[in-house]
């Protein structure tokens, strides 16, 4: 073909999702699979939501509310922060891609780790911006070193905490001795898709809080994980009124639909929902744990819904033999794997079949 593109997109490769069930039963002719690969919620989502779904079906034939109007005013009193200073958006994949066209510059810096969320180096380089790529520490964040490498160049410094895929979290302590050390023209954002996983007590729950202080935070958080609601789309960011207004400005008109606006609402609300979810994954976790133990496997302790482990075999064909036994997993390259937390049933089948795999 003859159309020329742009040279930014030259050497991207297309973000590659968790293997959907069923092309793994049409290719191996299995009549059950199990999906642990993509961090979703095994209870799907509150019933509540579901309800609130089907009574808002007769709106489709208009266009959704393109402000979020009814969304934002709900987060705004939930987080208790102004309604300018929240921004909702079709899933945080939708929202990390505005924050780039938005800041990022030919040639800017943007620093991230070396494990971690890939879409922040593709919309990195979708912009023409340069990555700059700090390795993790014990698979954790190396904040020192993120320091060490900020510039005149750099614009954006992207912290998933926790982390996506290795599980392991920074402290409310680190984060907040980091922030003071970064300059106030750099923007900082706190990638927060796992916050209602996490167990510990010194964790930054509460960095909306920090905005206060810190003009140049942007915190994101999603409805896909805890709340299940993965296949609609739906997060918010928060930030200082002129962050979220800048981004509103790149923003799509319509970019969260009718039925999403309406599940992230009920969604909020169902707090018993969430409660369980969060017991479902403790108690999976603490199983997994026990029988990777038992098995001598290294991996970081986790506050998520997914585990980082080295299983001592090469993790391409670990994950090959597990979709021929009906279990879909993530390789992570050389000997890791990322399992996502399932229900009971689903965590019993996944090591049972791993160590057939591996025996």
């Amino acid at each position: 073909m003859s159309i020329s593109f742009r040279e930014e997109i030259k050497n991207l490769k297309a973000y590659e999702p968790g293997k959907p069930i069923e092309d793994v039963k049409k290719e191996y002719g299995l009549s059950k699979v199990i999906k642990l690969a993509s961090n979703e919620n095994p209870l799907g989502c509150s019933p509540k939501v579901k309800e609130a779904i089907i009574n808002a079906l007769d709106e489709l034939g208009i266009y959704p509310d393109g402000n979020a109007t009814l969304l934002k005013e709900t987060l705004s009193a939930n987080l208790q922060v102004n309604v300018d200073e929240v921004l909702p958006s079709s899933g945080s994949d939708e929202m990390i891609d505005i924050i780039a066209k938005a800041y990022i510059n030919k040639d800017d810096e943007v620093i991230m780790a070396d494990i971690t969320f890939p879409r922040y180096i593709q919309t990195t380089e979708m912009m023409g911006g340069t990555p700059v790529i700090v390795p993790l520490k014990e698979f954790t964040f190396d904040l020192d070193g993120i320091l060490s490498k900020i510039t005149d160049k750099t614009k954006i410094i992207w912290i998933c905490n926790p982390n996506n895929p290795t599980g392991t979290m920074i402290t409310e302590k680190e984060f907040i001795d980091f922030l003071d050390k970064v300059p106030s023209n750099v923007l900082v954002i706190s990638d927060e898709a796992y916050r209602e996983y996490v167990t510990r007590d010194d964790y930054p729950h509460n960095t909306i809080n920090l905005l206060k202080k810190y003009s140049n935070l942007l915190v994101m958080r999603t409805f896909s994980k805890a709340y299940g609601l993965a296949g609609i789309r739906v997060a918010y960011t928060v930030g200082h009124r002129d962050i979220i207004e800048t981004l509103n400005r790149v923003r799509g008109p319509f970019n969260v639909n009718t039925l999403a606006q309406v599940a992230a609402i009920e969604a909020l609300a169902d707090e018993e929902f969430l409660r369980k979810s969060y017991e479902l994954n403790l108690e999976g976790k603490n199983y997994i744990y026990n029988e990777f133990d038992k098995l001598g496997f290294y991996y970081p302790p986790s506050e998520t819904n997914h585990i980082f482990v080295n299983v001592g075999k090469n993790g391409q064909e670990v994950f090959t033999e597990m979709q021929k036994r009906g279990v879909i997993i993530r390789p992570m390259g050389g000997d890791f794997i990322r399992v996502s937390i399932g229900t009971m049933d689903e965590n019993r089948l996944f090591i049972k079949e791993l160590k057939e795999v591996l025996a």
